[in-house]
């Protein structure tokens, strides 16, 4: 087998590490397909959008800053600019300079982006339990949580020590 990187052989994964590894890839992908087959055919909505119009729900005066929003939303600058663009066109959100600095830019959630959010959380709901909370028993569904909690930390250490890429 080919060596790593650093000249060593790659710590390869056990055979119940890969199916470990394989059962959360295939499910997660199969997860956040039916979530955003739902919100596409009951609202005309995509996970995407329904994650920016729920980050921006929960801020201070339905508003955040573009760069806190995709960092909210995991999600680089220029494509939440993109995301954002479209969203607007639909009315569900608009966009306004800072008045703090004048430099950033906010995203704010209309009144249609928040009656849209609001018609489409129940189904939603009714989905993330039917494909995930429903399927799990209370044990399991804290250990997803802490093992998605450890990744989610370890990621956000190396984001911190990476350069800083697209400016707002």
């Amino acid at each position: 087998m080919a060596a790593g990187r650093n000249g060593r052989e790659p710590r390869w994964l056990t055979p119940e590490q890969q199916r470990a590894w394989r059962a959360y890839t295939d499910g997660s992908q199969r997860l956040m397909t039916e979530l955003n087959r739902q919100l596409q055919r009951d609202c005309d909505l995509s996970f995407a959008d329904y994650r920016i119009l729920v980050k921006l729900s929960e801020a201070p005066g339905r508003a955040l800053r573009m760069s806190d929003l995709a960092d909210g939303v995991l999600s680089s600058r220029s494509r939440l600019t993109h995301q954002i663009r479209r969203m607007e066109a639909q009315r569900l959100v608009r966009r306004s300079a800072c008045e703090d600095d004048g430099r950033g830019v906010l995203a704010q959630l209309t009144d249609e982006g928040l009656r849209r959010l609001r018609a489409a959380a129940p189904g939603h709901v009714a989905a993330v339990r039917r494909f995930f909370v429903d399927l799990l028993t209370p044990e399991q569904l804290a250990a997803v949580a802490a093992a998605l909690d450890l990744v989610n930390q370890a990621a956000d250490h190396r984001a911190e020590t990476r350069p800083a890429a697209d400016p707002e």
